[in-house]
């Protein structure tokens, strides 16, 4: 059976704040470690007012404490907003904390506009140093080495899995170069999924880490008992992309019915270009748009994003996908 795995963005909601939301993630990360998810990883955004992972090491933290089994991990560290060897002490610390649990997925955009990037102190060029800066955190978690100047304490001699993340080919073509695990941002970026994936497979050339391509796909999964109770859901997330694009971010909103027929059709051509890819519907309708999502992408592991407002609503959309996840793994055996 094909793992499933869940992508988090401690969502802030309109009327809540921060602690609510690590208070929502927490219990969610809860409910799906008993649903048998595989990992639950965090986003490194900032500047977002719907967004509370921005400290995405110390989300996880609080996540893997509350949880015994479920991987926890970050997708994803920007790293070019951090020095590598701080990336290695986090991660180090983290692995020394929650052995065997703790992944560390590596992308290179700011996760953040211009002027959150030069608060960050963010180099305009570091985006074209993400290869290197990836092969210096690796080494990080090599042993040292006599005479070995800088150690990160913890991290060195730690087996922490590391994915690059892509919402391009460039991720694909670094990951395959590098032999790592490759994951694709399709939840947000469709276009280029089945590109990135195939240039990854092709290019894949074995290493320590891995021996063989191993894929993972993001997808927006809203699954409720019906398909109109879905899509007025999905409206949340449909607001939140909207108000980005106005440059007008906020918390996550509640969901509107009838939200699109009052959108430009400048708006509907860009969340169709942005969430075209999205399943969202009743269970059979779930189960329908992800099998074929799984046939179309052979991907060896889905991540699954659920934006939505009410938290009951979000732990029931993963409780109906896990259902349709153990239904297609019955039909493949």
């Amino acid at each position: 059976m094909i793992p499933f795995s869940v992508l988090d963005l401690a969502p802030i909601l309109e009327g809540g704040d921060a602690g609510q939301a690590f208070r929502n993630s927490l219990d969610l990360a809860r409910n799906v470690e008993r649903l048998g998810y595989h990992r639950f990883w965090l986003a490194e955004h900032h500047s977002i007012p719907s967004v509370a992972s921005a400290a995405t090491a110390v989300v996880m933290a609080h996540v893997a404490n509350g949880t015994s089994t479920i991987r926890v991990g970050a997708g994803g560290i920007m790293l070019p907003n951090h020095p590598p060897l701080v990336i290695a002490e986090q991660f180090g610390t983290l692995e020394s904390l929650f052995p065997g649990r703790i992944d560390l997925g590596l992308g290179r955009a700011p996760g953040s506009d211009q002027a959150t990037a030069y608060a960050l102190r963010r180099d305009p060029m570091s985006a074209d140093r993400f290869p290197g800066d990836v092969a210096e955190l690796m080494s990080f978690f090599q042993p040292p080495a006599p005479g070995q100047v800088v150690t990160a304490i913890p991290g060195a001699g730690l087996d922490i899995p590391i994915w690059i993340l892509g919402s391009s080919l460039f991720g694909a073509q670094l990951a395959a170069a590098m032999g790592l695990p490759f994951a694709f941002a399709s939840h947000f970026a469709p276009a280029l999924l089945h590109q990135a994936i195939a240039i990854y497979r092709e290019r894949f050339r074995p290493s320590p880490r891995l021996a063989e391509p191993y894929v993972m796909a993001a997808l927006n999964v809203v699954a409720a008992e019906t398909d109109d109770e879905a899509r007025f859901l999905f409206t949340s997330l449909q607001q939140t992309f909207v108000s980005l694009r106005r440059n007008q971010p906020g918390p996550l909103k509640p969901p509107l019915h009838g939200y699109e027929m009052h959108l430009s059709p400048v708006d509907r051509a860009a969340l169709s270009q942005m969430l075209g890819g999205s399943i969202v519907g009743s269970e059979a309708t779930v189960r329908e748009g992800l099998a074929g999502f799984i046939d179309a992408t052979r991907a060896d592991e889905i991540i699954i994003a659920t934006q939505v407002y009410d938290h009951d609503a979000r732990v029931r959309s993963y409780e109906i996908t896990a259902a349709v996840r153990d239904s297609i793994g019955a039909a493949q055996v």
